[in-house]
C-alpha cells in the first residue's frame, strides 16, 4: 500500500515535469508580450509531432542508438521555436495594440490553422514514437517497478527551472525579459528593440513547449486533440502560480500533478457507507485548486498584482440607438425569417438547419452582451448554456412536466448557477476573470458527465420530444423564432437603461464609477446573471 501510493507519488513528479515545461513558456510569453497565447498547445501537440517524424528520419541514417533520438528531440524544439516566431512576426506583432478578445480569438485562430496543417502532414491517427534509448526498462523502488524515462522526466523540470533561472539572472536577455515584465513600455523607452524581444522571448516559450511535447514520444502518441487539452492544463498551472512568475508556474505544476497522483493512489473508498472514486476527481481536480486560488488570491500563488498597462487599446466606441436605416433592416430580417417556412416544400431541411442558428444568435448574443457592454470575459459562458438544457430536460423527463413549463423554467438552472459562479467571478478582471469562469464550467462539466443516474453521463439525455402543437418542425421553428427575437430584443433595451449605461460605466472606468455611487461589483454580478 505505501510502496504504491509512493510510486504514484513519482509518478507526478514526473507529471510535473512535463506541466512545468509547457506552462513556463506560456508565463514567460504572456510576462513580456501581456498576450494569452491560445496557440501554445499547439506548440506542444506539434514538437510532439516533429520528433515523432525526426526519429522516423535519423532511424536508417544513424541508426536506434541515443544520438538519433535525442537530436530528433533537440531539432524539433528548435524548429517549433522557428515556427513560434514567424507566427508572431506575421500575426501577433500587429496586434499588440489591439484589444485583449481580439488577440485571444487571433491565437485560436493559429491554433485551428496548426491542427488543419497537422491533419494534413500526419493524417488523423495516433502516432506513437520509439522508446528512449537507454531507458527501455525500469527501476524497482520500495518493491515496485518504475519506469527509467520517467525517473528521467523527475530531473528534467528542476534542470529546465535552474536553466530560467541563470538566463534570467546571469545574461542580458534575462535583464531585458524581466524588466520588460515590469515595465515593457519603459524598456523601449531606454531604446531596446522591443519587437525583437518580443519575438525571442515567443521563440523561446515555444520551444519549451515543444521540448516538453518531444519528450512525451517514448509515453504518449501524438494526436490532434493535444493543443485543446494541453493548453487547459497550461492555463491552469500558470494561473494559479502567478501570471508570469516562472518558479509559481513550478510550482502550481507540482501541486496540481501530485494531488493528480494522490487521487489515482486514493483509488475507490467507502464514505458514508458509499462508494466515492477519487480517480474520477482526476477530471477536474486542476480546476478545482485554480477556483480556491483564485477566489482565495487572485493574482496566483507567486504573482503579484497587475497593475494598469500604459499604452494599452483604447477603450470601445460607445454603443448608440439604432437608426432608421437599421430599423428597416431589422425589418426586413423578421419579415424574411417568418416567410422562411415557406420554402419548406424545397428546402425541407430548412427549419431544423435554422432552429440551430437562432440558438447559436442567442448564445452569442447572451455572451456579446457580458464580454462586450460588460467587460468581463468569460471563457465558461457554456456551462450556462448546458445548465438550462439539462434543467429543461430534466423536468420534461424527471417530473413529467408539460414542455412549456419545463421551458419556461429552465433558464431558473442556469440563473442559479450563474449566480452561484458570478458572485466569485465578478470580483476578478481580465485573465484571471476568464480562467475562473473557465473552472467553474469544467467543475459543471466534470459533474454532468460522471453522474450517470441524473444527467445520462456521457449519453446525455435521450427520447425527449416537443408537446404535440410544437411537434412539426415548422410550428418549433416559430416558437424558436419568437423566443429569440424576444430575448435580443430584451437584451438590446437594458443596455440602453440605467442599468445598462452603469454596466458599462463600470466597464470603462471602475473606480470612477464607484465615485458616483454605482455598486459596479453589484452591477456586474446582475449583467452576468441576466446573460
Amino acid at each position: 500500500m505505501v510502496s504504491g501510493f509512493a510510486v504514484q507519488l513519482l509518478n507526478g513528479l514526473a507529471g510535473a515535469s512535463t506541466l512545468f515545461l509547457i506552462a513556463v513558456g506560456l508565463s514567460l510569453i504572456f510576462g513580456v508580450t501581456r498576450i494569452v497565447n491560445f496557440a501554445h498547445g499547439s506548440m506542444f501537440m506539434v514538437g510532439l509531432y516533429v520528433a515523432y517524424s525526426l526519429t522516423q528520419f535519423f532511424g536508417p541514417v544513424l541508426g536506434t542508438g541515443p544520438i538519433g533520438f535525442w537530436l530528433s528531440i533537440l531539432l524539433a524544439a528548435v524548429t517549433v521555436g522557428a515556427l513560434g516566431a514567424l507566427i508572431e512576426l506575421l500575426i501577433l506583432r500587429r496586434i499588440y495594440g489591439a484589444p485583449e478578445l481580439f488577440q485571444l480569438l487571433a491565437t485560436f485562430a493559429v491554433v485551428l490553422m496548426l491542427r488543419d496543417t497537422a491533419l494534413a502532414i500526419w493524417g488523423p491517427d495516433d502516432l506513437l514514437g520509439p522508446k528512449a534509448p537507454g531507458m527501455k526498462g525500469a527501476v524497482e523502488i520500495l518493491g515496485r517497478q518504475f519506469p527509467q524515462y520517467d525517473l528521467f522526466l523527475i530531473f528534467v523540470g528542476p534542470a529546465v527551472l535552474a536553466a530560467l533561472w541563470l538566463l534570467l539572472r546571469r545574461s542580458r536577455l534575462g535583464v531585458l525579459i524581466r524588466a520588460a515584465t515590469q515595465d515593457r513600455e519603459m524598456v523601449g523607452a531606454l531604446g531596446v528593440n522591443q519587437a525583437w524581444l518580443f519575438t525571442g522571448v515567443f521563440a523561446l516559450g515555444s520551444a519549451l513547449a515543444a521540448l516538453g511535447g518531444a519528450l512525451q514520444l517514448p509515453r504518449e502518441p501524438a494526436n490532434l486533440a493535444l493543443d485543446l487539452t494541453t493548453i487547459g492544463d497550461a492555463f491552469v498551472v500558470v494561473v494559479v502560480g502567478g501570471m508570469g512568475s516562472i518558479p509559481g508556474a513550478y510550482l502550481a505544476a507540482l501541486i496540481i500533478a501530485e494531488i493528480k497522483a494522490i487521487c489515482y493512489g486514493i483509488g475507490t473508498v467507502e464514505i458514508f457507507g458509499s462508494p466515492f472514486a477519487f480517480s474520477k476527481l482526476t477530471l477536474v481536480v486542476e480546476f478545482l485548486v485554480m477556483a480556491t486560488v483564485l477566489i482565495w488570491r487572485p493574482w496566483g500563488l507567486l504573482g503579484k498584482p497587475q497593475g494598469a498597462v500604459r499604452g494599452a487599446a483604447a477603450g470601445e466606441a460607445p454603443m448608440r440607438p439604432m437608426g432608421r436605416a437599421g430599423v428597416v433592416t431589422v425589418g426586413v430580417l423578421v419579415a424574411a425569417m417568418l416567410a422562411l417556412p415557406l420554402l419548406r416544400d424545397a428546402y425541407p431541411y430548412l427549419a431544423v438547419l435554422m432552429i440551430d442558428i437562432l440558438i447559436a444568435v442567442l448564445f452569442a448574443t447572451s455572451l456579446h452582451f457580458i464580454m462586450g457592454p460588460g467587460g468581463m470575459h468569460s471563457f465558461g459562458h457554456a456551462a450556462y448554456f448546458g445548465l438550462g438544457a439539462y434543467g429543461a430536460a430534466a423536468l420534461l423527463k424527471g417530473l413529467a412536466l408539460p414542455m412549456e413549463v419545463a421551458l419556461a423554467f429552465a433558464p431558473v438552472a442556469a440563473l442559479i448557477g450563474a449566480a452561484l459562479f458570478g458572485w466569485f467571478a465578478v470580483r476578478l478582471s481580465g485573465v484571471y476573470l476568464a480562467m475562473l469562469t473557465l473552472a467553474f464550467a469544467q467543475i459543471v462539466w466534470s459533474v454532468v458527465y460522471q453522474w450517470d443516474d441524473f444527467t445520462g453521463g456521457s449519453n446525455g439525455l435521450v427520447g425527449i420530444w416537443p408537446s404535440e402543437r410544437f411537434a412539426s418542425k415548422t410550428a418549433y421553428y416559430y416558437l424558436t423564432l419568437a423566443l429569440v427575437g424576444a430575448s435580443v430584443f430584451a437584451l438590446r433595451r437594458v443596455l440602453f437603461s440605467p442599468f445598462g449605461y452603469a454596466m458599462r460605466a463600470g466597464r470603462d472606468s471602475p473606480l470612477r464609477a464607484e465615485s458616483t455611487g454605482i455598486g459596479v461589483i453589484g452591477v456586474h454580478w446582475a449583467g452576468f446573471v441576466i446573460a
